[in-house]
Formats: C-alpha cells, structure tokens, sequence
C-alpha cells in the first residue's frame, strides 16, 4: 500500500489490509474447494466468486476503490444466487448472506477513504448511511436468528377447546392405555389457563444415568399412575412408588440391573387382577381366564423388564416381589436363547399387558455378528409367570414349542420398542426390527423377508399370527419400526376405521386397517437402485407412504448443503459430492454412500401422541444423516465378543458392542460372520453441525382427516449445546433433533422436553404456537404424561428429568407442575 503520512489515516489503513487478508484468505478457500466441488459436478459458484474476492482483495491492498466495485459485483451476484438456490428459507440465506453481509459493512466504512486517497469526493454521508443500514440489517438479522421460522406455519386462529366433558382413569400403560394414545382427556390446564402453570415438587430418584459417548444408562422412562400414587423406573430398572399429590416416597424396589450398555427403562406393565377382564368382540379369541386370590398379595402389580434378560413381577402395594411368578419374582428371559452374553440381547421397552398375557420382545445389538441371539417375542401368565407362547420369526413354525435342549432360531428379526394392545381384538400389534447384521443382508432367510421391519399382528392370548405388513424390503438402513403403533379411529370414506398408525426412522408415517393389516392411505412400491454387494438380495422397490406427509426425509440436494458459515456449507457440499446418494434408499457399498435420514431416524421410540377430537396426530423427528462404506475384507470378518471397547480412533480397526457409539466414528468395524467390515459417521460439518439445512428437528400436527400437515414448528434451541459440544448459551430455535415422546391433552396443548436443551415445552395443538416453557435441571428423554389426582382433582404434568442424549449433564429428578392454587 502507499504510504500514508495522515495519522488520522493509520486506523482506516489497519482496517482496509485486515479486510483484504480476510478477502484473499476467503477466496483462496473458496478457489480451491470451489474447483473441487466443480470437478464433483458442484455448483461453479464458489470457483467463479473466488475470482472476484482474489481481486477485490489484490486491489484493496493496492488502495484502490476498484476494490470495491469488484466486491459489489461479489455480492449482488452472491445474493441472486443465494435467493435462487434457497427461496427466502431463513437459515439457508443466514449461511450464504451474513458473512458477506459483514464484509458489505466493513468495506461502506472504508470506502471515503479508499475514495479520497484515489483523489475522489469521500461521499462520507452516503457512505456511512449505507454502513448505518447494512448495520441495521445485520442486527435485524442476528434478532431473527432468536424467532422461531416454522417449516410449516400453523392456522392464525385457535380452534375452540372441546366442550365435551373431561374423560376419566388412569395413566396405567406406558401409551396412558395399551392403545398407546398418548392423550390426556383432562382440561384443566389449557391454552387460557397455561400461565399459571408451575412446579409444585420435585424428587431425587438417587439413579444419574452416567452415559459416556451414549452406550451406558439413559433415563427414558414415562411414569405410570394408579389411583393416588405414582409408579418410576429408574435407568438400573429401580422401581419407586410415590405420593401422585407430593412426591413423597412410599417403597422402593431394588432390581439394581445391570448391562455393560444400554442401561435403561422406558416404562412398566401393570395389571389388576380383580379388575373385570377385557370384554373381546372377536368370538374366536379372548383373554385366558386366571385364577388369583384377591385377598392374597401382588392383586395389583408392576412389571419390569431389563436389559439384562429378566422379566419381574412387583407387589403394586408393597414392593415386594410377587412370589408366585415365575420364580420368586423373576422369568429368565435368557433361557431358550443359547448364547446370549451380555449386551447381545436386552430388553429396554415396558413389558406389554394384553389381558391375561405379559408379552416381551428384546434387542438384538446392531451390527455386530451375524450369529447373534434370536429375537424371539414370548407371551407369559400374568400371574404365574408360565410361558403361554413364542413367536419365533426365523422359524417356519413361529409358534413352535421348544424341545428338551433346543433353542430359537438365532439373529432373527427383533422387536426392541413398545407394543399396543386392542382388547376388543385381543390383538397384540408389535414394531419389528431387522435380522442379525442390520448393513449386509447375504445370509437372510425367507421368514427374515417376510418379519423384518414390519408391524405384525399377533392374537394375544395364543401368539397366533393375525397379520403382518413390511415398511422396507430387505432392510439394509437400519430402518427399524422404532415407536409403539398408535391404535386410533380414523376418518375414512366408510367412516370411522380402527386403524393402526406409526411413524418409522425412514420418515415416513403408515396408517393400516387395524383389522387386515391394508394401507388407509396411499403407498407406492418406488423402484430404488441397488448397489455393489454381490449376492445381496436387493430389492428392486420399496414402500413409499405417499399418502401421508414424509417428515424430514429428504430427498437432499447440494443446495440443501448448510454450516453456520459458508466455508463449513462449502465443505459440506463437497462432502455431499463426494457420496452415492440417490434418495431415502441409497444402499450401502463398497463406495462412500449417504442414508438420510440415518438409522437414528426420522422418528424414533418416543412415539405419537393424539388429539382425537380434532382428529391430529402429533410426531416429533430429528434430522441427522449418515455415510456408510463398506469395507472387504480378506476373509469373513472375526465374530467379536460382546462388549468389546468401542472407542476406537477413526481410521483404526474396531469392534462393535451394538451400542450407540458404532454409529459414529468407530473406524473400519468387522460385521461378524460376513466379509465385510463397515465405516460410518453421522454427516456432520467440520464444526461438528448436521450439513443439512435446519431445522434437525420438529414438532409436527397431522391432520388424518385430510392428511396434511396443519404446523410444523422446529423444537429446541442451541442454548445448551452447539458446535463441539460447546454450549453456546444463546436461545436460538434453530430445531435440534428431538428423542423422547409427546403428551396431548384436552387442554389444546401438546408437551416435549425430548430436546437437546433443557425445557419442558407446551405448544398451542391449534397453531403451533410455543406458549410456555419451564427450565430444567439438565435435559430429558423421558415421556411427559398427565393425571388427575383423585384426592385433590387437581392435574398434573409429570417429567423424568435425567439428561439429554449425548450430553454430559446428567440428573436423577422427577418433577411434577400444577396450576397455582387461587
């Protein structure tokens, strides 16, 4: 540069060489990642704008105003093109514009005095009224990053609450019945009376889920309530009984279980056994009668089952294990399953009470082996503990009884998530999983292609087959059904249908007649391309759920590529570039391919909740892909013991426990028993970002009288996370991704804590709108649910507090809100 002999001159000289080193250092990155994204067959942006920034750059280092000329070019051109790719989306033009926006200002300031030191008029008023505004727009855009921008926005107006009168019982299943619903039938807090909403106690279980990495103790669970008390599970599968109105412990059952992963429990069983049996309209089954003294102990009781393979009956009065139960208290859930270390096989959802019967599934650990236990569904006596019935889905007899010495099939598909109970039917309807390993499918079964990742409909009381229906053929994403089918009544053309409705990790949502197991909404066999696998059996089409909304499932474009700064959105979209990616079902190979969303989902475990007088559902999602490659190997892969560390550098070779850990950054892991090993991670940004578009994760409300979306709103702010893990501190509603459930009430509201930040949330069921929020001691995956408690009317909401997935701050709290008392 000249030299300049005015000190008044220094500063704005400093100012103009830090710009241009930032111009020269931006349009060198984007030169050189823009010709690689061009070689990709990227967008030629970048390549093309480096051009301008370099000279821009070259010539504010020389003092020129051409610089700036040469920058206006840069961004009038950078704005057409960032509102063709993005439309006016809000965080898409964010990334694009801000920083330059930045630039835009710094420049309005400096160019008097590039005019004046090239002997041209300042124009400092115009210059500086143009930086004030550029100004403005800038912090008018950093407000805009705090107000929610919903994907889709809701109705204006309310709808009216419903006048019916409030609806009674129980919080008894983990669904609130064994329909699975999710709907509290009580008003008292409403959208009008909201406000007034407020903790009125809280407790300590003593059981933090210590979860490094998110294979050890989640606390997960949705409370159950009977009457005046109140029934927890803790993450070791502790049971507390206490006081619905106070929080007050009442007794405590110690099961202390313990796995080496997945240490968790999402819920319990109960059963009354003087209470009336359900009344069945099918003449052919009903529940199997039992014979129980009322007078004698465990009349009431609980059931837990945990993740290291044992079902427990407990006294609902007392604590006390109820003797007669298998035996003293507890069925081995291993036995009949050969092999079965610890943490190959877990059982991690509530056990499910279909009348008479106590039905449990399992979990079959991810990815490891393809010798793996057998995820065998099996239906005990409620009282007793007797096994009534297996259904064993690798066998060609499911319903075969076991001989002397002999085992179920093993790697069979499992069914790892909450089960629905319809006691009219005495139907059973249960989320299936995939076949032992989830990634390569050479060695599958013709009853694997027939059970795998499918709802199937079992009679309760035999484990007799009523019908099954397949959402993905010959599963190689890891699509598991993941959530309890929800059991409600839906308008149709013939009027109200019984149907079954659930939501899968692929995004997509089913409606099926709950009685034949048919579609009530449209689905397409979509053909989807194979990949290079020899002896994989691809198919040559998957179902595609097209008559109902698709919930953040893609299908992506480079222009969907984002970061919090256009050189993390650069890398990004040449990582996209660089990855097969030809839809929802891009099949793993040998090359670097993208599932989006990944195997995380879309949706997961914590389910629909309803609002059957507007007939809605409610679904909440996260958005995270993930890349696959599949790596062969010289010989079929060594079979690791379960349990093995899974912290192993990226680029090393590792062994997969199963655990949450194997999908992301594990290095080269063997799939025993194939001759592969696979490589994934989570599609992230080098700031550690999803590379998508926000938001990571929604609440959604569907109407299933036009099936529609009505609003959907992100959920989540990145107040207690953010790049790195590092809490940026700042209540942004960007959406994060959600794990954990809903709870709809007649009230109009709709509540979530299962957010990366810590808050428990209400939403207006009408409009989406946020209308209150509660603090929280760390963040929750648990269910909220609802009571009325039946000793001082009043209605409570209840939360499990005990942390955030993946996040360091772990608690052990159960709180309860209430209405202040006028």
């Amino acid at each position: 540069m000249h030299s300049i002999d005015q000190p008044s001159s220094r500063p704005a000289l400093l100012l103009a060489w830090l710009l241009a080193i930032a111009l020269f250092v931006t349009g060198l990155y984007f030169f050189s990642g823009g010709i690689w994204l061009l070689a990709l067959g990227g967008s030629p942006y970048f390549a093309l704008e480096s051009i301008l920034l370099l000279t821009s750059a070259w010539f504010l280092m020389r003092q020129r105003s051409l610089a700036f000329l040469l920058f206006m070019i840069f961004y009038i051109t950078t704005v057409l093109w960032a509102f063709g790719e993005t439309g006016i989306d809000f965080w898409p033009l964010i990334s694009r514009l801000f920083v330059p926006s930045v630039f835009l200002l710094v420049f309005f300031a400096l160019l008097p005095y590039l005019r004046q030191i090239s002997g041209k008029t300042p124009l400092r008023g115009p210059s500086y009224g143009l930086c004030f505004l550029t100004c403005i727009g800038l912090i008018g855009a950093f407000a805009e990053m705090f107000i929610p921008h919903a994907p889709v926005a809701g109705p204006t107006q309310e709808a009216p609450l419903a006048s019916t009168k409030d609806g009674t019982g129980d919080w008894s299943a983990y669904g609130r019945t064994a329909t699975g619903t999710r709907f509290a039938p009580f008003s008292e807090i409403n959208r009008n009376t909201i406000s007034r909403l407020h903790q009125v106690w809280s407790i300590h279980t003593g059981d933090i889920p210590i979860s490094p990495g998110g294979n050890g103790a989640e606390d997960q669970e949705t409370p159950l309530q009977i009457g005046n008390t109140l029934f927890l599970c803790t993450p070791h599968n502790n049971v507390i009984a206490v006081d619905a109105d106070s929080g007050g412990k009442r007794w405590e059952a110690h099961v202390n279980s313990q796995s080496k992963i997945w240490q968790r429990c999402r819920g319990l069983g109960y059963f009354d056994a003087s209470a009336p049996l359900p009344v069945t309209t099918n003449a052919l089954s009903a529940p199997e009668p039992i014979s129980h003294d009322p007078t004698a102990p465990c009349d009431k009781r609980l059931f837990t089952n945990t993740p290291d393979g044992r079902l427990i009956a407990i006294d609902a009065q007392t604590g006390e294990y109820c003797q007669e139960f298998g035996t003293n208290g507890t069925v081995n859930l291993l036995e009949g399953l050969g092999d079965a270390p610890d943490p190959q096989y877990q059982v991690t959802s509530p056990p499910t009470v279909a009348g008479t019967t106590v039905i449990v599934g399992g979990r079959i650990a991810d990815n490891v082996k393809t010798d793996m236990p057998g995820g065998v569904i099996r239906g005990y006596d409620v009282i007793t503990g007797a096994l009534r019935w297996a259904f064993d889905a690798r066998n060609p007899d499911p319903n075969h009884k076991l001989t002397e010495g002999e085992t179920y099939r093993r790697s069979s598909a499992n069914s790892w998530a909450p089960m629905s109970y319809d006691a009219a039917m005495n139907t059973v309807f249960i989320p299936m999983g995939s076949s032992s390993v989830d990634l390569w499918g050479g060695n599958r079964t013709p009853e694997d292609h027939k059970y795998a990742t499918s709802i199937l409909a079992l009679d309760a009381t035999t484990g007799h087959m009523r019908w099954v229906y397949q959402t993905v053929h010959n599963d190689l994403w890891d699509f598991d059904i993941p959530m309890q089918p929800t059991l409600i009544d839906v308008p149709t053309a013939h009027g109200n249908t019984p149907a079954v409705v659930f939501g899968t990790k692929s995004g997509q949502i089913f409606v099926l007649d709950r009685a034949t197991g048919q579609p009530l909404t449209d689905v397409k066999e979509v053909p989807v391309p194979k990949a290079n696998i020899p002896n994989e059996h691809y198919s040559p089409t998957q179902p595609v759920s097209v008559g109902m909304p698709q919930i953040g499932a893609g299908p992506l474009s480079e222009a969907d590529m984002w970061g919090a700064t256009p050189f993390d959105q650069l890398a990004c979209r040449i990582s996209f570039r660089s990855m097969r990616y030809t839809g929802l079902f891009t099949a793993p190979g040998t090359d670097t391919s993208l599932s989006f969303p990944g195997s995380l989902g879309g949706m997961n475990w914590g389910g629909i909740s309803t609002d059957p007088d507007n007939h809605y559902i409610f679904v909440n999602d996260m958005r995270l892909g993930l890349w696959v490659r599949m790596v062969k190997t010289a010989a079929p892969a060594p079979t690791p013991s379960a349990g093995q560390s899974e912290k192993v550098e990226t680029g090393k070779t590792g062994s997969a426990s199963g655990g949450e850990a194997i999908n992301a950054g594990m290095g080269a892991v063997p799939l025993g028993g194939t001759p592969y090993s696979v490589v994934k991670n989570r599609f992230m940004s080098p700031l550690q970002i999803p590379c998508q578009k926000p938001p990571f994760g929604t609440l959604s409300a569907i109407d299933m009288r036009t099936h529609k979306i009505v609003w959907q709103v992100p959920v989540g702010t990145v107040q207690d996370t953010g790049p790195f893990g590092i809490k940026m501190h700042a209540k942004m509603p960007i959406g994060m991704p959600t794990l954990g459930g809903t709870l709809a009430t007649k009230g109009g509201l709709v509540f979530i804590a299962g957010t990366q930040d810590y808050y428990l949330r209400a939403f207006d069921s009408a409009t989406g709108k946020e209308v209150w929020k509660a603090r929280l001691p760390v963040g929750s995956q648990g269910g909220p649910m609802s009571y009325v408690s039946p000793t001082t009317h009043r209605q409570y909401i209840v939360i499990s507090v005990g942390g955030a997935r993946q996040s360091p701050d772990r608690g052990d709290d159960v709180i309860a809100f209430a209405l202040d008392e006028k």
